[in-house]
């Protein structure tokens, strides 16, 4: 182990040491999973392989104590040796890593900051900076006054093109909101997106695209001919359902253009799809990129470049496999175009070389993929996934589909007694098959009913994953602490086709609902779930469906409401995509409100007898806290029924602190403690007199 040194906070030449080769002996797994063993869990967040495959340079996420948020340092293995180096130690979260195409540098964003020093690049804000992957020859590559966007290296290495942001205030009250910028104004100040391009011989820069639009992303083709650009017409992520398009900027006109034109939406599945990724092939004469629904599949749309202009097509997915928005690559010079592709709990990389042949995964078996890189020739792909054995590490793939594991991040994990994890199913709603899966404590016995925990899941358009979860909702420490954790897949999950996805639309608190009980009844019968000590739990959709649920049935003895729907009107009209909500009920709340009736647990709260606790970020934009405060106050004060709130200040849609995660851990537990382990009845609180009606 060798360390460099660390001035001013920055990071100089840092640089840990460690073989990964396999253990001397098998580790016993002796170990009882306790809360505290979540703080020691790192998460890989991505990775990027050297162009000649010989390095895998990769963003670690874990805690470090008293910092109440977690932090991105950068890593690297040598896929020879196995050996990594940790190459940055300080607070700065590193992350976007890309490699020079001569693999000489490792490229990411870090926001560095040094004490009383105001001037970029040790101003907090994120800049691109690059080391040797040796730890050594760390250099600030921008120094922009409020910091980067996005950035992209040229196929030579030569120039470096990012996004910086502008305020821009529109002219009409301009001046009005110029004089009271402190407020919150609906619309008339943004801050627009322009493309840069540093060159990184001579170091200078140049401006290229301003065209007062907010870019989401870009890329630039291999011959710097042409950038292309995900833009919406504002920052709100309202304006992203819909409005989002693919626009080109072309080198030799200094000039944009729109690739998806007017009317290009017709025969979506709903108008509300948001475009993502829009990346070049390597010859920089195709283009791939996808469009995102809540409730429908992905779409994946690829095109060439024919008479100056992409025309853009429907791309053929594999049969069953959902699209991961985003996540879009092209296979080295091959017109192979990539992407993860959620199948069955699974989430693997797929190729397709022809857009109508459906394509092959890259990374077979029961694994699932979060992040993943090529090398330059498309050879190797490096990848950043998890099994029901270990959490996220890096593996290595060639073209025989084979990885080969390049890290061990957690090895405590190999102490730890694991539950058993598996997939069940059923037959849920409509006689169709549905899947979920189980996890159970590490020394069970078959045939010994346990108390469940339902675990939902959010989204909808979303799905529990065949993999080791320690997170706050409930996957692994529950089934440690004695309990079965059951999370269905229900109608609306991803990775079981578009029927099972679609099928959800229009029949919200409804279809699902029932999928998710057929699977309860299955795990009673089967002798798994004590059927007089079952909870359910769940954060946005999944709080969603615990509110549906505890107004559906009083067969759940406790409960554990986060950041869950109540109304769907209210949601509609307060939360930051909308598009969801139109979507699932088909129509606006003036045109279907009987739809949005039948969607919103609210109007079923008189049957709740489940003890609950609810849980809510104070500035929720997503599922804003109302619909939680208005849950609490109808079953505490109007209807008796025991309720604990839980408001978490300056919290968004998730919980992101040391104290607050470890918060909502203790009261689930505590919660279920009582309800479900040791008390047989739960009496009915009496009214307090100022809850009297």
């Amino acid at each position: 182990m060798k360390r460099h040194v660390v001035i001013g906070g920055a990071v100089v030449c840092l640089m840990l040491m460690v073989t990964v080769t396999g253990l001397a002996e098998t580790p016993v797994r002796d170990h009882d999973i306790v809360l505290e063993d979540y703080y020691t869990v790192g998460t890989l967040t991505s990775c990027a392989v050297s162009p000649d495959a010989r390095y895998v340079a990769y963003t670690d996420y874990r805690w470090d104590p008293p910092a109440e948020k977690r932090n991105s340092d950068l890593w690297v293995v040598e896929v020879a040796t196995k050996e990594v180096r940790r190459l940055t130690f300080n607070k700065a979260n590193e992350g976007s890593v890309n490699w020079s195409p001569d693999g000489r540098y490792i490229y990411f964003t870090s926001n560095q900051k040094r004490e009383a020093e105001k001037l970029p690049p040790y101003n907090g804000k994120k800049q691109v900076w690059r080391m040797f992957p040796d730890g050594s020859g760390l250099q600030a590559v921008t120094r922009e006054e409020d910091g980067i966007g996005q950035f992209h290296l040229s196929a030579d290495g030569k120039s470096l093109y990012y996004l910086i942001s502008e305020e821009v205030y529109e002219e009409e009250w301009k001046d009005l909101k110029k004089k009271f910028k402190d407020y919150e104004f609906g619309h008339g100040v943004d801050e627009f997106s322009q493309i840069w391009r540093l060159d990184l011989v001579h170091w200078r820069k140049e401006k290229l695209v301003d065209e007062q639009r907010v870019i989401k992303s870009f890329d630039v083709s291999s011959d710097e001919s042409r950038i292309s650009m995900v833009t919406t017409p504002d920052g709100t992520l309202l304006k992203n359902e819909g409005w989002s398009r693919v626009d080109m900027w072309d080198a030799g006109t200094k000039s944009v253009s729109i690739v998806t034109k007017d009317g290009w939406r017709k025969g979506h599945p709903s108008p509300y799809g948001w475009v993502e990724g829009a990346s070049f092939a390597v010859d920089g004469k195709a283009i791939s990129f996808t469009v995102s629904f809540d409730g429908f599949p992905t779409m994946l749309y690829a095109g060439d470049l024919t008479g100056g202009e992409f025309v853009m097509h429907e791309a053929t997915r594999p049969a069953g496999v959902e699209v991961t928005g985003g996540t879009i690559k092209w296979r080295g010079d091959k017109r192979e175009v990539c992407f993860i592709g959620e199948d069955h709990a699974r989430a693997r990389v797929y190729c397709i070389a022809d857009p109508t042949s459906g394509g092959t995964a890259m990374t077979a078996g029961d694994v699932v993929v979060t992040s993943y890189s090529f090398s330059e020739s498309g050879d190797k792909v490096a990848a950043v996934l998890s099994t029901t054995e270990h959490p996220r590490d890096i593996f290595l793939y060639g073209r025989s589909g084979t990885g080969e594991r390049l890290t061990h991040s957690n090895p405590q994990v190999d102490t730890w007694k694991l539950p058993q994890i598996s997939i069940v199913k059923w037959i849920g709603a409509d006689g169709d098959e549905v899947e979920g899966i189980l996890e159970l404590p590490p020394d069970y016995e078959p045939g010994t009913p346990l108390p469940m925990v339902v675990e939902l899941h959010g989204g909808p358009t979303a799905a529990t994953m065949l993999r080791l979860r320690f997170w706050i909702y409930g996957r692994t420490l529950l089934a440690a602490k004695g309990y079965a954790l059951f999370s269905p897949n229900y109608r609306g999950s991803t990775g079981y086709g578009d029927e099972f996805m679609t099928d959800l639309i229009g029949r919200e608190n409804d279809v699902e609902v029932k999928d998710i009980l057929a699977g309860v009844d299955a795990m009673v019968e089967r002798g798994i779930a004590d059927p007089e000590r079952m909870g359910v739990m769940g954060w946005s959709n999944g709080g969603y469906l615990t509110n549906c649920l505890i107004a559906a049935t009083d067969r759940f003895a406790a409960a554990s409401s986060g950041a869950g729907v109540l109304d769907m009107v209210i949601q509609w009209g307060t939360e930051d995509t909308p598009g969801h909500v139109v979507n699932y009920t088909r129509g606006l709340p003036w045109n279907e409100h009987e739809e949005y009736r039948k969607a919103s647990p609210l109007y079923d709260l008189d049957k709740v007898t489940t003890p609950t606790i609810i849980h809510v970020g104070g500035g929720d934009a997503r599922v804003p806290a109302a619909h939680s405060r208005a849950l609490y106050r109808g079953l505490r004060h109007y209807l008796n029924v025991p309720t604990e709130l839980v408001v978490y200040p300056g919290e968004g849609h998730g919980l992101t602190t040391y104290k607050n995660r470890g918060a909502k851990i203790e009261w689930d537990i505590a919660w279920f403690e009582k309800y479900l382990t040791k008390m047989t009845e739960v009496p009915k609180e009496e009214p307090k007199p100022d809850d009297a009606t």
